[in-house]
């Protein structure tokens, strides 16, 4: 470990900052799904929409947006009347894509272990917080 730091001597802290900006991405309600849905070719925001169950319109725009201003997906603009909007993965999130797929296929191995130990947890009051009485000073500051 490296003096004054919790992080092994082999992570730098920028990694850490990189890991987490590419875990907003992935852990991001809607964001993989998006990626998912224009990992296949060019998609336009209706199809888009409907092909994601439960996000709101609004939700898609703002979450394509990010996409878009983070590399991953590639908006484009057919002049036509009225304007073709279609959106495309870029190489950078479909890399993205398929390194999930590993966290994917680990979540649904572990899914039903992790539902049973919170159950146990939950059932034990694992989780209940136990309050103890506050120790009292003594006059002259000190702990008793």
């Amino acid at each position: 470990m490296a003096a004054g730091s919790r992080l092994p001597d082999d992570v730098e802290p920028d990694t850490c900052a990189a890991f987490r900006d590419a875990l907003d991405r992935v852990g991001s309600k809607w964001g993989i799904a998006i990626i998912a849905a224009a990992s296949d070719g060019p998609i336009r925001f209706a199809e888009l929409h409907r092909s994601i169950p439960g996000i709101s319109r609004r939700m898609l725009t703002l979450t394509l947006r990010t996409l878009e201003r983070d590399g991953l997906i590639i908006r484009t603009v057919h002049p036509t009347v009225p304007p073709q909007v279609e959106y495309t993965a870029t190489p950078v999130a479909e890399e993205l894509f398929a390194s999930t797929r590993a966290l994917s296929a680990w979540a649904e191995n572990n899914h039903e272990k992790i539902t049973a130990a919170r159950a146990a947890y939950d059932d034990n009051e694992g989780g209940a917080f136990i309050a103890r009485p506050a120790r009292e000073r003594s006059p002259g500051g000190s702990l008793d």
